[in-house]
């Protein structure tokens, strides 16, 4: 059956829309720092970083149940049930008013939103492999990058917001959770898996050499029994921990090592996201002409620029090291969903994929924790991202030695 050729692009739009709704997580320094500064939460460091911890860790388990059943009942109401708890989890959070409720903010911000999140996330990402097998890496880009672009359109306004009530900045998740609520309503009513039979004109999957593929769909039981998902999860997990150690410490080393003031260091914070979210779409795409695997070597190999990264005391050169950190750190979320797809089929990708982005939480819980442990109170910004450079580059062997899996290949004529 020929696609709905204007339909399926559609739905990509559809999904940037929920996208970019579950996307604004990564706004939470915004929210982190009013918490500080605020006299009735007077949050610490650590207390502040906690929502946004308990999120990352959250998304696993929203990303695996919501995986499983999408693959079982189709994309529209895991979509919408999904969205549905991320904005409650926010607008729960809006309720807290001083620093001994905090532990509201943790339960609505980082339990139940992390849960919808997760929930919803892997949705869009398994529905659109399955109308665009001929695109496979730009468009698992495109539904990531939405993601990634969130913080960028909602750090401006979550500001704009806070300022308007310093003093209780929690009130502002009470219209942002309303407003991701109707764009993840608006986007998920339009989700439907392709009809049986769909196939793209002209579009005719490789049938020799090694990057060959025949029509076995592995389920998430197989995909388990297999080495080269231990490899793929392993590889996301190191390409979130060396990005995301950057990430968790950006305004901080930008100040310390650079140079930047507060002020200058927030916006740059806010334009790295744009890398952030640009590196899913570009990486994906290139993917798709260079190879999954070669993608990802660069990637790690690129984020060998950590070692760098101490010594950019210029300011100009510490932005573009931390952009090609940012571009490869989006990189990898945008190109894995395409490769498990390559690896594993489609059939089946909400679970195998969903339980891949256990790499996310292990990765968003190690780097953080493991860069500020190194960097300590005397701020040895050498020893940290020294490390963190030196692990990237070492990941880069797991590239070479991750191939497809022999059920997934063809024979050569």
């Amino acid at each position: 059956m020929a696609p709905p050729e204007g339909n399926r692009w559609f739905l990509v739009a559809a999904a940037l829309l929920l996208q970019f709704s579950i996307g604004a997580v990564y706004a939470w320094s915004v929210f982190g720092s009013a918490l500080r500064d605020a006299s009735a939460f007077d949050l610490s460091r650590v207390e502040a970083s906690l929502p946004f911890t308990v999120t990352i860790g959250m998304i696993f388990i929203g990303s695996y149940i919501g995986g499983r059943i999408q693959d079982v009942r189709g994309p529209r109401i895991v979509a919408l049930i999904g969205g549905v708890i991320y904005a409650v989890g926010v607008v729960l959070a809006s309720f807290a008013t001083s620093g001994d409720q905090l532990w509201l903010i943790i339960l609505g911000y980082g339990v139940i939103s992390g849960f919808g999140l997760g929930f919803a996330y892997i949705v869009p990402i398994a529905m659109l492999l399955k109308w665009f097998p001929d695109k496979r890496g730009l468009i698992t880009g495109l539904a990531v990058g939405g993601f990634g672009f969130g913080a960028v359109l909602t750090s401006p306004v979550a500001q704009w917001l806070i300022e308007g009530d310093p003093e209780q900045p929690t009130s502002a998740f009470l219209p942002l959770g309303i407003a991701y609520l109707v764009m993840s309503l608006i986007g998920a009513s339009f989700f439907r898996n392709p009809p049986a039979g769909y196939t793209v004109p002209g579009y005719e999957p490789a049938t020799s050499g090694v990057e060959a593929r025949v029509e076995k769909d592995y389920t998430q039981g197989e995909a388990l029994r297999t080495p080269q998902w231990y490899l793929l999860t392993a590889i996301l997990t190191l390409n979130v921990t060396a990005g995301i150690a950057l990430i968790a410490q950006a305004a901080a080393s930008a100040e310390d090592i650079a140079g930047y003031t507060a002020t200058g260091a927030a916006a740059v914070v806010g334009v790295l996201a744009v890398f952030n979210g640009g590196g899913r779409v570009v990486w994906a795409a290139a993917s798709d002409y260079i190879g999954r695997m070669p993608a990802f070597a660069a990637m790690l190999g690129l984020q060998g620029v950590c070692l760098l990264l101490p010594h950019a005391s210029n300011a100009a050169l510490f932005f573009i090291l931390a952009a090609v950190i940012y571009l490869c750190y989006g990189g990898g979320f945008g190109t894995m969903p395409a490769t498990a797809g390559d690896y594993f089929g489609v059939k089946y990708a909400g679970a195998i994929y969903g339980l891949m982005l256990v790499g996310w939480s292990i990765g968003g819980i190690l780097g953080p924790i493991l860069i500020s442990a190194l960097i300590g109170g005397d701020r040895n910004y050498t020893l940290g991202y020294t490390t963190i450079g030196i692990i990237a580059l070492v990941s880069m062997i797991l590239t070479f030695i991750t191939k497809l899996p022999r059920a997934r290949r063809s024979v050569e004529a």
